[in-house]
């Protein structure tokens, strides 16, 4: 962490608003080196946030995590600027006030006003434009957004995001603060949700759709992208963790400024539920209920043992065919190699993108016998099986009895295009994809950011290489030819790089 002022960008640092979000910007730029000052209007609350900061280093030195030096050194550092004017020194200023435009351009107004023509007035905004903000001012190259996530020293990155008119060595400078500060500096355009909100549309929006379409419960799908997908929560708990006030208005904002493009398109679900008062977490009721705080989740339904039957494994996708095959072997269960079945075998399918039932009807199978797969994963944590509406209950009972013959936990679905994983999987690569297309970021700070930003597995591109950028191309144009919806249209970033084998995180 860096100490030696002499090597930063900027020496003093004002803060206005000492909120959550700027005391977390306050410590961090103490701990790198820079003076601080905190302006807040409301009375106490600089004081507030000097004594929660000051509680946190010296907890840090009695933990030896710093000495107590280092922890005294930080804490003079922090001083109180008993009103506006006393703003004057700072060489840049973060506003982390109301997340209204009209404030902020009027704070701004004002600082100009008081600072030196050269300092660099700076934005947490998470989704206002940075270049609307700076309209306002005399001087709108020296404004800049400086986008940190809650909490500020946990989430190892801030988003700069020059306006259209921000000065190249203003974005220079403040990228080297963010560096100095111990974050990953992710540089992005002054677009709806920036680089990270704007990435994580398709989480939660598909996950929504999928449920909307009553193809499983909340739970199954939570259940089905921690398991298979790794993510490190499901979307359902993580609606219910941030709250649907926030999380169906960031929905319906990013939705509205992209001008109602599809791949962002809300589902009514959460405007219902936001209506009813099931925000989450905080209201003790969202998707799930909770007890003193903690989630109340459904077991999931025994699987009953059946006597092994036969069993034909398609073979649209041979190394998915052959994967089923070792299962198979594996349980036991008798295996037909013909290249049909017999009315008594149960059938095996590993659709991308496609439901049961058109997989079934394209192959000449009989629905009633056909089970489908999800094989984009592997079969190690989780299985997925879809049915058709006319499968025979005694082959798919058949089917959840084979797949958790092992102990590996099944979820069941209702036929649908995609399964949850594909589906959910393909959006997120897609959007992603989309984000470079538009140069919105590089590719490789797209993934980085995502990571760090949103805790995802892999960043969206390298999640298109792990899972291959044919087979997402693939889910999408099976999913866009069934549905018709634009939401499944692939990224020509996407569609090129599939087509000529390359990388997507190749610029």
């Amino acid at each position: 962490m860096a100490n030696d002022s002499t090597s930063l960008p900027f020496t003093t640092l004002g803060i206005v608003g000492t909120g959550a979000m700027g005391r977390g910007i306050a410590q961090l730029a103490a701990q790198a080196g820079l003076d601080v000052m905190l302006f807040d209007l409301k009375e106490g609350a600089v004081q507030e946030a000097q004594t929660f900061i000051n509680g946190l280093w010296q907890r840090s030195a009695d933990k030896q995590r710093i000495t107590a030096e280092q922890a005294q050194q930080y804490s003079q550092r922090l001083r109180e600027a008993t009103e506006l004017a006393a703003l004057a020194p700072c060489d840049i200023v973060v506003e982390a006030i109301v997340e209204k435009l009209e404030a902020k351009q009027g704070l701004f107004s004002d600082l100009e006003e008081i600072v030196s023509q050269q300092a660099v007035l700076a934005t947490n905004t998470s989704s206002l434009s940075v270049t609307a903000i700076a309209a306002a001012c005399q001087y709108p190259e020296r404004v800049i957004g400086f986008h940190f996530f809650n909490p500020v020293p946990l989430m190892k990155i801030v988003e700069v995001i020059p306006g259209l008119r921000t000065a190249s060595d203003v974005t220079q400078r403040v990228n080297a603060l963010g560096d100095a500060m111990g974050h990953f500096t992710a540089q992005t355009t002054d677009t709806p949700g920036f680089l990270v909100n704007h990435a994580g549309r398709a989480f939660g929006t598909e996950a929504l759709k999928i449920l909307g379409e009553r193809v499983t419960e909340a739970a199954t799908i939570d259940r089905i992208m921690v398991d298979q997908g790794g993510f490190r929560m499901g979307p359902f708990t993580l609606l219910d963790l941030t709250g649907l006030d926030v999380s169906h208005a960031v929905m319906e904002s990013i939705y509205h400024q992209y001008y109602e493009e599809a791949r962002f398109r809300p589902s009514p679900l959460t405007r219902q539920r936001l209506s009813a008062g099931l925000l989450g977490r905080k209201t003790g009721e969202g998707f799930y209920r909770y007890v003193e705080g903690q989630q109340q989740m459904s077991d999931e339904p025994a699987i009953a043992s059946i006597s092994p039957c036969p069993v034909w494994i398609s073979q649209d996708a041979p190394d998915h065919a052959a994967a089923l095959r070792e299962l198979v072997e594996a349980a036991g269960w008798p295996l037909e190699t013909a290249t049909q079945p017999t009315e008594k075998a149960l059938c095996l399918l590993t659709p991308l993108g496609e439901d049961a039932t058109s997989c079934a009807l394209r192959q000449g199978l009989d629905a009633k016998q056909c089970v489908a797969i999800d094989m984009l994963a592997g079969l190690e944590k989780r299985r997925s099986l879809m049915t058709t509406p006319l499968t025979d209950t005694n082959f798919a009972q058949a089917a959840a009895s084979l797949l958790s013959h092992d102990g590996t936990p099944v979820s069941t679905l209702q036929d649908s295009n995609g399964f949850v994983l594909q589906r959910i999987i393909a959006c997120i690569v897609n959007v992603g994809a989309d984000i470079a297309q538009q140069g919105v970021a590089a590719p490789a700070t797209i993934d980085r950011a995502v990571e760090l930003g949103l805790g995802y597995p892999f960043g969206p591109l390298r999640m298109g290489d792990h899972y291959g950028p044919a087979r997402i191309m693939t889910i999408l144009t099976n999913l866009l030819d069934a549905t018709g919806d634009p939401r499944y249209r692939p990224s020509p970033w996407l569609r090129r790089r599939a087509a000529l084998q390359m990388s997507l995180t190749k610029a």
